[in-house]
């Protein structure tokens, strides 16, 4: 498998990490921003193309590939980015993209990829835990048009969020893979409640009840009841881009480590000169390079047409991923000391957006047992 970069994608790698340099300056990263300079950071990601990577010429894209997405959410794990790249483009961009009508993807895809229109994914439910089938909102058809019922719990920048894509239930019993489908509705829609709140690394999230919300049939996403492999593929996209953005994380921690123990003194000396501390940061490395190249092969598992083959190689990627993070996260505040895991301390920020994204759509258990491999974790 060549996990060589080609010279396009060298090109992409270095513009983006220009853009991160100027647009989060290394003091700044981890601090919680100001909407307008999130605001300007969206419109500056959209002049450059980069919110249209995946998606057509026609609803103005460049048509790349998962890997060049990978590159992009290195750049921006690298930075601490907090703007809603994985929610709008990969997530529910790649979904309108993937099932969405003529229609559909003409009214949401090209703004999209002006800056103009977020998105979000609406499938978690509370209780779940990670299972998208309990499915209890359910979605009922009258006329014309659907009657929405439910709620929706953890949407990663929904209260940013345009239009959601919410997964409800038309027909069969929670748990029944059949009868899951797929709406399209405006986050002001009349009986739409949302409830925002910060998550631990300083992002945003929200809840959504969903009470007698119409829907017109044409809002329908995809097939009716056929909506549950939609999900599934789109799931496996957000987590190898949240791997990848991990991936960028890992190798910011370790490059903050390295050069923190080049300074601080111990006995006289440089913390970096005792061999014991040497050995664990050649294990930090390791970690970081097997985490990256699982990632690799998770993002082009993605452009695959296999479902099975992608599904366990996502997760595969996704436990690499938990796994690096926990010990690079442990040894990184460990040599920094107390200070590792205070506001001041840019580690603490990191950790804290590696925890998130390692409990994001299925923690490691999660991921081993998907494949029924529990007794592994």
């Amino acid at each position: 498998m060549d996990f060589s970069l080609s010279d396009e994608q060298l090109q992409l790698r270095d513009a983006v990490q220009r853009f991160c340099e100027h647009e989060y300056p290394a003091a700044s990263r981890g601090v919680p921003d100001v909407p307008a300079r999130m605001d300007e950071r969206w419109r500056l990601m959209a002049d450059m193309g980069l919110l249209g990577l995946p998606f057509s010429a026609g609803h103005g894209g460049s048509e790349l590939s998962a890997v060049d997405v990978m590159i992009v959410m290195e750049g921006l794990g690298r930075a601490l980015a907090c703007e809603p790249y994985c929610s709008t483009v990969v997530l529910a961009g790649g979904l309108v993209a993937a099932a969405g009508t003529p229609a559909q993807a003409d009214a949401l895809l090209p703004a999209v990829v002006r800056g103009e229109r977020r998105l979000a994914i609406a499938l978690d439910e509370p209780g779940a835990r990670y299972d998208p089938l309990p499915l209890a909102a359910k979605a009922t058809r009258d006329g014309d048009s659907y009657r929405l019922d439910g709620r929706k719990t953890l949407v990663f920048d929904g209260d940013a969020a345009d239009t959601l894509i919410v997964a409800a239930r038309t027909s069969g019993a929670p748990g029944d893979r059949d009868g899951v489908t797929l709406f399209l509705v405006d986050a002001t829609a009349r009986g739409v409640d949302l409830h925002a709140y910060p998550t631990l690394d300083g992002r945003r999230a929200a809840d959504f009840r969903f009470t007698d919300v119409r829907v017109p049939a044409d809002r329908v996403l995809g097939e009716a009841g056929g909506g549950l492999a939609l999900v599934e593929a789109a799931l496996d996209r957000g987590i190898a881009a949240l791997c990848a953005e991990a991936v960028g994380a890992l190798d910011a921690l370790l490059e903050l480590t390295v050069d923190y123990v080049k300074v601080r003194k111990q006995f006289g000396v440089a913390l970096a000169s005792f061999q014991a501390l040497q050995h664990r940061l050649v294990d930090m490395l390791i970690a970081c390079e097997q985490a990256r190249a699982l990632a690799g092969v998770a993002a082009m598992a993605v452009d695959g047409g296999d479902a099975a083959e992608r599904a366990r190689l996502v997760s595969a990627a996704k436990v690499q991923v938990g796994n690096a993070a926990r010990l690079v996260t442990r040894e990184a505040i460990q040599m920094h000391g107390a200070m590792g895991m205070t506001d001041e301390c840019k580690v603490g920020h990191y950790a804290k957006r590696l925890l998130v994204i390692g409990q994001s759509f299925g923690d490691v258990r999660h991921h081993l047992r998907r494949f029924g491999q529990e007794a592994l974790a």
